[in-house]
């Protein structure tokens, strides 16, 4: 009796420790769980969204499969990232932090804003206005700003704008140095991004970790583990959508 028991509990452990190194290995070679905190990449990401993020879509660098270690230089088995890619990645000046923008400029690119317009290597980023976007508050202070539907490459998103002349919406030429790319938040106006050099400024390639698939999951509200919350706080039209 006493061996079936310690064969018993021995099974148990073993499979708890394959459970937890499957979880690791997917984690950390697959698909890895975000959630959105902020404002920044309104409308097409909100507060209280649950996302993947492929790691394999970009390869693997030290930031991904090394948890930050400088095990080695670059990255490997990898693509380069499209424009108009949703990306997160490592913080330049604090890895220890992700950010979640899309990518508009690839390395040798120039990007410049000029009067909330979106321009690459000099070429206006064509957008067309929607219409009034009804924009809330954690205070629950609703404000009415611009929706523009904008595309890049085979990336069609909305954006929204306050107003034209908003102290990012007139920026320098930015040069995007090779190995580097440059990302902005679909809320320009409410964006710490690529155009804050001293804040983010350009993105190394082996700081990206992903590019986000699909929400799985998404809250109004309500933080996740508030479950007696879920019934009236979930949003249910943005579960198991693509991320665009």
């Amino acid at each position: 009796m006493s061996s079936k028991k310690q064969g018993g509990i021995g099974d148990v452990i073993k499979t708890v420790v394959y459970a937890v190194l499957i979880a690791l290995a997917v984690r950390t070679l697959a698909y890895e769980p975000f959630n959105i905190p902020s404002g920044s990449m309104i409308p097409t990401l909100l507060e209280g969204d649950y996302l993947f993020v492929s790691k394999f879509s970009y390869g693997y660098s030290y930031h991904t499969i090394a948890f930050g270690y400088p095990l080695f230089n670059g990255r490997i088995f990898g693509s380069d990232p499209e424009r108009g890619d949703v990306a997160v990645f490592k913080l330049p000046s604090d890895p220890s932090v992700d950010y979640i923008k899309r990518i508009v400029g690839l390395p040798g690119d120039t990007v410049q804003v000029r009067d909330g317009s979106l321009y690459i290597n000099d070429e206006l980023i064509e957008r067309t206005e929607v219409g009034q976007y009804e924009l809330r508050d954690r205070f629950g202070r609703v404000e009415s700003v611009t929706e523009y539907s904008e595309q890049l490459g085979d990336h069609s998103y909305s954006v929204l704008e306050r107003t034209r002349n908003h102290f990012l919406d007139n920026t320098q030429v930015f040069e995007v140095p090779e190995d580097h790319y440059f990302a902005m938040g679909d809320n320009r106006d409410s964006s710490q991004d690529s155009r804050v050099l001293n804040a983010v400024g350009f993105i190394p390639e082996e700081n990206l970790v992903g590019r986000a698939e699909f929400l799985w999951f998404s809250l109004d509200d309500a933080r996740f583990w508030e479950i007696w919350r879920w019934p009236t706080a979930i949003r249910f039209d943005r579960l198991f959508t693509a991320i665009q």
